[in-house]
């Protein structure tokens, strides 16, 4: 009970919080890395003297990889502008607290998403 009567997360609480999302951030970087490169260099997969038929089929994966690569790099890119809004929010020292409720959102649920802004309470008025 005594976590509801705080308005918000201490220095320490914050700084904790804010090595857990750096650590994502570099994480969630070299992953975009690693699918940015897997699409650019995927042009050339040595079918060149094969066959017409595998050569068609193998542009044709190639082509639904790209399209897979590309979303998973917008998700990653759009994860880490999220993870970085949630630095500023430690840095303004309004990170934990539910846009909604003005609540703090529990420590468990911002240690699985840390850029969460919503408290599950919060989020479960939305689905209703």
């Amino acid at each position: 009970m005594a976590e509801d009567l705080k308005v918000r997360y201490s220095d320490k609480e914050l700084s904790e919080f804010k090595a857990l999302i750096e650590e994502k951030i570099e994480k969630a970087k070299s992953h975009l890395e690693l699918l940015k490169s897997s699409y650019m260099n995927d042009g050339n997969n040595g079918t060149d003297d094969t066959s017409p038929t595998f050569k068609a089929f193998e542009e044709g994966s190639e082509t639904m990889s790209k399209e897979a690569n590309t979303q998973l790099a917008i998700r990653q890119e759009k994860f880490i502008r999220d993870l970085k809004n949630a630095l500023l929010r430690i840095e303004n020292k309004t990170y934990g607290v539910c846009r909604v409720t003005g609540k703090l959102i529990n420590k468990e649920r911002l240690k699985l998403v840390p850029h969460a802004t919503l408290s599950i309470e919060a989020k479960n008025m939305q689905t209703k």
